[in-house]
């Protein structure tokens, strides 16, 4: 959230400067995220000044070039070299002095110097429009008024303003903060603890009063559960056009682009006291009625941006008095009611709407507003009749008009400010230390909360209603924390700490293998658990019925808990790729989630990603691509790590791999690993080949955490290995080459392991390489050459015959 800080002195007027006042800010609560110097023109016209052109001389050595002399309001005047056809004896002009810097249409500056222009000196220069960043004008200079006065700085003709913008991470429950006047509140509080008691400056209202009652439209509303306060006015004689340079400035100071006056003045308001308004053209309002209702499922309605959306039952539509909608309540106007140049007379509305309907249809319609932020936080009710009187004061004072109806204010039942009882002792319990009960009431009185009674045990208070986030007493007790300064709670230098006695420690396997990955020159990263439910198209392993979904998604990007670790990866991967950095090497540490008929169910899971190259470019080393068999060096290298060995390999069932394969201690599957299938690359933008690996985290504890050991002998007879280099068909998986191998040789065959995949441009198109190892061991006595050579002739053939490989 941005708040211009000469928009907060109108409410407070503070002299500090703007570092000092965010720090208090940031200690308030209201964290200070960065300060920026915002022009509304930039350089902000530093150096220009009114002059007067006294001569102008054709230059003695240039057809186009005429020689001036200009009085700026010095002891002498300057001469100026300019080109422009238009100058002329006379003129009052803005003169860039020497030492002055211009910008380009790119931001770019330049230094105004003395110089010699075809042999005439020239002390200075006579601006054009786009010269100064006034216009886009350059078919000659600027003629001023006649009146101005020489000298005269022309930042002040121009009204030129200059701002310093604080950029604020508000939290999401300080919808009190939305706005200067709420920022202006709580920096007053904040004030009063550093003994300055300053006023906080309202803006006045005191001058509303009808002009004519020549316009009523009358307002209904069918349900007060949804809008429990809704007021209006009509205006008419209105000229729309553009707003006058205070309010542009002001707006795009904090970022927001000019409209027409009717709708900036509502943007300004909007900002200035935190409630959202908005002006329909009274012209389309049917019947001169507002109804204030739901619409059936499925209406047509066509928002400002020109979609066109169905509507949702619950959603709050204003309408006219054929049930025609006009506006999406609290969210967006319509393209068919909004106020256009040919707009005489409007109908302001000012609303309190129920947060969690205005949540809902945001969501529901993917839009995000500045009233709908508003909405959906909850705003003041006291400050919807306030917010349209001064909305409406405004445009009057700048669109001209006249006030052509008498407020209407549907408001059936009171919202009551809420109560709440703190005890002292549970706060001194809470803060862990004990402060003053004076100063407790006397933040209490600078953040408006009314005492309402005193005992000796605590304090009865009233909320104002502005502070929909406090509700309890903790929430009270947070509030005067933040505001007497949580630097200033002193705190015991004794440190407690719980020391783990169990002889197994899961952490403690989770940072030998992080330790480890680390070491080897891996990132660790952490994703969102929420994710796209779009993702599992992707994929036939993972069922969508198993979605753990939001019930009020923040988005549809946020929609589900992740089934897989590897999307919410791979969104990580192609982020990095994008910023030219394409070697990447990460592991994360999450959990996926899944929904069952017997529940729900969490799974922990170690996830490693490579791509790209081993290590960086270097004039000592040769790049080197990781390919399959360095990541199968990486995965077996951290089991080992955790103590386990004696894998047993087997082809991979999961199709998020095109290649791969699943190591496991006896049934217990611990590692998935392999190459990601290239069509869900190419759906992420991924361009290069990924390497993907899922452990199975809560087996790899199990495993590590062995208690007992299984003893056998030692095979007395030694095993016997044996590698094939492979061609095959591109569509060939390593699990029908596992399968051929076992159902050739049962008895003999041990393992069957791949450790090298190749494709590349020198092999026949179509087809790729596999290095494929076989371990062969007879338990009852010493293989021969001639009986080791006999099974690979045999499971080559099968190869061959089934899969028609090929032997490189």
């Amino acid at each position: 959230m941005k708040i211009s800080y000469n928009w907060l002195k109108q409410f407070i007027k503070v002299d500090w400067n703007a570092e000092k006042t965010g720090e208090l800010l940031t200690d308030l609560g209201l964290e200070v995220e960065g300060i920026e110097t915002v022009e509304s023109v930039k350089g902000s016209l530093k150096g220009i000044v009114v002059g007067e052109v006294l001569t102008c001389e054709q230059h003695p050595n240039a057809d186009r070039l005429k020689v001036t002399t200009v009085d700026v309001g010095g002891k002498e005047a300057l001469k100026i070299v300019c080109g422009a056809p238009n100058v002329a004896a006379g003129q009052k002009v803005p003169v860039a002095t020497i030492g002055t810097f211009l910008y380009d249409d790119k931001g770019e500056s330049f230094k105004i110097k003395k110089g010699k222009i075809r042999g005439e000196e020239s002390h200075g220069m006579i601006c054009a429009e786009d010269e100064l960043g006034l216009g886009e004008s350059h078919d000659g200079i600027m003629v001023l008024d006649a009146g101005l006065k020489v000298g005269t700085p022309c930042a002040e003709v121009f009204e030129i303003e200059s701002d310093e913008v604080f950029e604020i991470g508000l939290t999401p429950n300080r919808a009190d903060a939305m706005s200067h006047y709420g920022v202006a509140r709580d920096l007053r509080a904040g004030l009063i603890q550093n003994d300055m008691m300053l006023e906080l400056i309202s803006p006045s209202v005191m001058d509303f009063h009808v002009d004519e009652r020549k316009l009523r439209i009358d307002v209904e509303v069918e349900d007060k559960e949804l809008a429990p306060r809704y007021c209006g006015i009509t205006i008419t004689d209105v000229n729309v056009g553009e707003s006058p340079k205070w309010l542009q400035n002001k707006l795009k100071a904090i970022g927001l682009s000019p409209i027409n006056n009717i709708v900036d003045a509502t943007n300004y308001v909007l900002h200035e006291l935190g409630q959202p308004l908005h002006a329909f053209d009274a012209s389309k309002v049917k019947g001169n009625k507002i109804l204030v209702k739901t619409l059936e499922a499925g209406t047509k309605f066509t928002t400002l941006d020109g979609v066109e959306r169905s509507l949702h039952q619950d959603d709050i539509m204003i309408c006219d008095a054929d049930s025609n909608p006009l506006c999406i309540a609290g969210v967006f106007g319509g393209i068919d009611s909004g106020v256009t140049e040919s707009t005489t007379s409007i109908f302001l509305e000012s609303a309190y709407f129920n947060a969690v309907s205005v949540r809902k249809t945001a969501k529901r319609h993917a839009l995000n507003t500045d009233a709908s932020f508003r909405f959906e936080r909850g705003i003041d009710p006291n400050f919807v009749m306030y917010a349209m009187k001064r909305a409406a004061l405004l445009i009057v004072e700048i669109a001209g008009g006249k006030k052509a109806s008498d407020p209407s204010d549907f408001y059936p039942e009171k919202i009551e400010d809420f109560e709440v009882f703190i005890s002292y002792e549970r706060m001194n319990r809470l803060i862990g230390d004990e402060i003053p009960k004076e100063r407790i009431k006397n933040i209490l009185a600078s953040l408006d909360i009314k005492l309402n009674s005193e005992t000796d045990g605590g304090l009865g208070l009233t909320i104002p209603s502005y502070r929909v986030d406090v509700q309890r007493e903790a929430d009270v007790i947070e509030e005067i924390l933040r505001v007497y300064g949580y630097n200033n709670i002193q705190f015991s230098h004794k440190l407690n700490t719980s020391i783990s006695t169990d002889d197994f420690d899961g952490v403690k396997i989770e940072n030998i293998a992080g330790n480890l990955l680390t070491g080897i020159g891996f990132n660790e990263t952490m994703a969102n658990s929420l994710t796209k439910a779009s993702y599992l198209e992707q994929t036939e392993n993972l069922n969508s019925e198993q979605d753990v979904a939001m019930l009020n998604p923040l988005s549809s990007d946020l929609g589900v808990l992740r089934q897989s670790m590897l999307f919410s990866g791979l969104e990580s991967v192609i982020y990095n790729i994008n910023r030219k950095n394409s070697s990447l090497k990460f592991f994360e540490f999450g959990k996926t989630y899944h929904k069952y008929e017997s529940g729900y169910s969490e799974q922990k899971h170690l996830t490693l990603f490579v791509t790209g190259n081993r290590s960086k470019d270097s004039w000592a080393v040769d790049a080197r691509k990781s390919d399959y068999f360095y990541f199968k060096g990486v995965v077996e290298t951290l089991l080992n790590r955790l103590g386990i060995q004696k894998m047993k390999t087997s082809p991979t069932k999961s199709d998020l791999f095109s290649e791969g394969i699943n190591l496991g201690f006896g049934k217990i599957k611990l590692v998935d690993f392999g190459v990601v299938k290239p069509s869900i690359l190419k759906s992420f933008g991924i361009k290069q080949e990924v390497l993907f690996a899922d452990f199975n985290w809560e087996n790899i504890l199990k495993v590590a955490n062995r208690k007992g050991f299984k003893v056998t002998d030692l095979p007395k007879f030694p095993s016997v290995k044996r590698d094939l280099a492979l061609l095959i068909d591109k569509g060939v998986k390593f699990s029908e080459i596992y399968n051929a191998a076992f159902q050739s040789e049962r008895k003999l065959l041990k393992e069957v392991d791949l450790f090298d995949v190749y494709e590349g441009d020198k092999l026949p198109e179509g087809k790729k390489s596999y290095a494929v190892s076989f371990v062969l061991q007879d338990e009852q006595k010493t293989l021969n050459d001639k009986q080791i050579e006999k099974v690979m002739q045999k499971m080559q053939q099968s190869l061959e015959k089934n899969l028609n490989a090929v032997l490189r």
